[in-house]
């Protein structure tokens, strides 16, 4: 049975955002639909996964991108963010294969636009981190979190309108838990850069786990611990700036 948590996550507004006047097709939101079985992960603590996309766009008309059989939509619920920032945001998602694992997708109002390659076997995923300007050229970059649970291998991605490049990597880091109905962390901007809040691996159920901020420098991911552990409360108040690493 699909838990309510998710349920909630994956129904709600990814976010919201003014209509484009000047845009022929705005996307102002994203969920996820057509719940499904058929991938028996569970990872993020049902077995419950999703068919469809379905956006809403500025004129009030929706779409809905079906995957195949062999595809779900492995994740909590869509994210808006304006990558190229031409003023229409496009959708990040994930998609798992049932044989080859997740990879992260680039979605707009026609369709995909680009995608990772799955990581290569089945009950293998990835969580986004989020959407922010890390080199300083007023794009966004992605942020993920290969494999959470194993490498915990943070990839920040350069999407160039049709593909998507990865600019810098690092390993040892997590945003989740196995079971976990949400996935942690996320991005602060408090005036030098967009930096990642992750937790520094092992995360578990019990104990604390150092809480870090990435940042990008000359193209590596450079980590700044915490003096407090990695907690939804700590994370909230590092991206409200009031708390900040040593």
């Amino acid at each position: 049975m699909l838990s309510l948590a998710r349920l909630a996550a994956a129904a709600s507004l990814a976010v919201s955002v003014w209509p484009n006047a000047s845009a022929a097709e705005t996307i102002i939101s994203a969920r996820y639909t057509d719940p499904t079985t058929r991938y028996d992960h569970g990872i993020l603590g049902d077995a419950v996964e999703w068919g469809a996309l379905e956006v809403t766009l500025d004129n009030a008309t929706t779409r809905r991108f079906v995957l195949p059989e062999t595809l779900v939509y492995e994740d909590t619920s869509p994210r808006l963010a304006d990558l190229d920032q031409d003023g229409s945001p496009e959708v990040i998602v994930v998609e798992t294969s049932l044989t080859r694992g997740a990879r992260l997708a680039i979605y707009g109002p026609s369709g995909r636009l680009a995608r990772t390659e799955h990581i290569g076997r089945k009950n293998r995923w990835l969580a986004p981190i989020g959407a922010a300007d890390f080199t300083g050229d007023g794009r966004l970059e992605v942020a993920m979190v290969v494999t959470p649970h194993l490498a915990g291998r943070v990839e920040l991605l350069a999407y160039n309108g049709t593909e998507l490049e990865t600019i810098a990597t690092t390993s040892g880091f997590t945003n989740h838990r196995i079971g976990d109905r949400l996935i942690a962390g996320g991005i602060r901007d408090c005036g030098d850069g967009s930096q990642i809040l992750l937790a520094q691996m092992p995360w578990r159920d019990t104990g604390d786990s150092p809480m870090v901020a990435l940042g990008l420098q000359d193209r590596m991911l450079v980590p700044v611990p915490f003096s407090v552990p990695f907690t939804d409360d700590n994370v909230t108040k590092a991206q409200a700036c009031t708390l900040a690493p040593e």
